[in-house]
């Protein structure tokens, strides 16, 4: 048998460390193995997934250092690799499922499923579908059929016993079916949900090892329940621990930056960011913490892995990033480390553009568009975020939160996206866009004015604009629970009106 993993990010959003450490285990062992590691992009929620965001994926994949046998931009025997473009096949295997009495037509409304839940929570039992339309007789769902009513179908799950999940680093997990959710497989638009569309997937490329993260543990007995209705031998599961911050908390990008865009532009060099992430999957020992990717394969085994969470500490990568800087380059490769991270076309003509019109002479550009160069800005106090500021300081730290929110929820980044993000900051604050744009102008750039706003922000990206708008918000005063939610309701009155 030839091992076969692979990584299937959602391209919704900038890609996660998380995802390339995911990613990096998969590979490792597959390559361990003398197996294959496959790239599939799981793209069925079409609201959210963008090309551009499946871009970013593979390109940051690839500054990691990764390849893969089989993918979208790749190719392979067991194509397409996006699951917007496999719908027949999954519209085939939920048709087998109807067909052999293993899944139903499900014709509650929304409003039904919410009272339902309503009802159980206050019952104090798990919130699940309680199997209304089971109870549906052929006639019954002809006629709701013939009226147009939409559906979703939903798989079967037994009424008594327990799945029994195996688990490499776990060993037997034990789960009451009693307690697991009659799954939704297909939704009314006619798409899958995950569930379906992974457990098919999966089988239908050859799937031998699954390795994914610990928050999918609970939905493995829906898994192993598809594979067993359809007559599969389901993958071998692990499911590793999550990232954690200091504090063990969930790796968070609220409390630490979480996109690997944010550490290529931080200016960290790829070789210290994979050693970083396989630190977290070798062997704790008295050797040298460096390594390569080469020896994190021949080294590699899954039960080096602490389910204890690994952290993830920024001052190691700062302390890794530092070695590799002065031991692993010469002076002409650190120009062209240099090259590659900034001083090259493609990133300084953006900021040409900016800057000719807003200078009398060349040395003028170190002080305009130094902070281009930089990941939060240098020296920047609380009185200096105040300086010539006309709104409050809880004003200036709800625009912070409110723009941050909003930031994040863009689905394409772009100009006309972070004006209408700070014209709409503006009227929920119920001030001028120009008093917002002073406090902005400060924490993003350092100074009160400069280079065209928006402009600077599309092109700083996302996340370094997360981690100053972040580093504002520590200097001014963190927002506390009870303040994020206040302000959210104001946007979201806003919105509403």
């Amino acid at each position: 048998m030839t091992v076969r993993t692979r990584v299937a990010p959602s391209p919704t959003g900038d890609p996660h460390v998380g995802t390339a450490y995911i990613a990096l285990i998969n590979y490792c062992f597959a390559k361990k193995h003398g197996g294959e590691f496959l790239l599939r992009i799981e793209d069925t929620d079409q609201a959210r997934s963008t090309p551009q965001s499946e871009k970013m994926i593979l390109d940051s994949l690839r500054w990691l250092g990764l390849s893969w046998d089989e993918g979208p931009d790749v190719g392979g025997p067991h194509g397409p690799y996006r699951q917007s473009e496999r719908s027949a096949i999954y519209t085939e295997h939920c048709d087998r499922l109807l067909a052999d009495g293993h899944a139903f037509k499900c014709y509650c409304t929304s409003e039904k499923l919410t009272a339902m839940r309503r009802h159980q929570i206050a019952a104090k039992q798990p919130p699940k579908y309680d199997g209304t339309c089971l109870s549906l007789t052929d006639a019954d769902r002809a006629k709701l059929d013939a009226e147009g009513v939409s559906h979703v179908v939903r798989m079967k799950i037994p009424t008594e016993g327990k799945c029994v999940v195996q688990d490499t680093l776990r060993g037997e997990i034990e789960f009451e079916y009693a307690v697991v959710d009659m799954q939704v497989l297909m939704k009314s638009d006619g798409l899958p949900t995950y569930h379906l569309a992974n457990v098919v997937d999966d089988h239908l490329m050859g799937i031998t090892h699954v390795m994914r993260g610990e928050e999918w543990i609970s939905s493995a007995p829906k898994h192993l329940l598809l594979f067993q209705y359809f007559g599969w031998e389901p993958p071998v599961l692990t499911h590793l621990p999550l990232l954690r911050n200091a504090d063990k908390s969930k790796l968070s990008k609220r409390k630490n930056p979480t996109s690997i865009l944010f550490y290529q532009r931080a200016g960290y060099l790829p070789q210290a960011m994979q050693n970083f992430l396989g630190l977290f999957i070798k062997s704790a020992s008295e050797e040298d913490e460096k390594t390569s990717l080469h020896e994190l394969i021949d080294g590699f085994d899954v039960h080096n892995i602490s389910l204890g969470g690994p952290v993830f500490d920024t001052s190691k990568l700062d302390w890794l990033n530092g070695r590799y800087l002065r031991e692993e380059l010469d002076v002409g490769q650190f120009l062209d480390a240099v090259k590659a991270w900034a001083l090259n076309d493609a990133y300084l003509t953006p900021i040409a553009e900016m800057a000719q019109a807003r200078i009398t002479k060349l040395s003028d550009l170190g002080s305009l568009t130094g902070m281009f160069f930089m990941n939060r800005i240098d020296g920047l106090t609380a009185d200096a975020l105040r300086d010539g500021v006309k709104i409050d300081q809880d004003q200036q730290r709800a625009a912070y939160t409110l723009a941050l929110q909003q930031f994040d929820g863009l689905i394409e980044w772009n100009k006309e996206g972070v004006e209408a993000t700070l014209r709409r900051t503006a009227e929920v604050l119920e001030t001028k866009l120009k008093d917002v744009i002073r406090p902005m102008y400060i924490a993003i750039t350092g100074q009160p004015q400069g280079v065209p706003l928006f402009d600077a922000i599309v092109h700083l990206g996302r996340d370094i604009i997360r981690e100053r708008l972040r580093h504002a918000m520590e200097l001014l005063g963190p927002a506390s629970k009870k303040e994020v939610e206040a302000w959210a309701e104001l946007l979201l009155k806003s919105a509403s009106e």
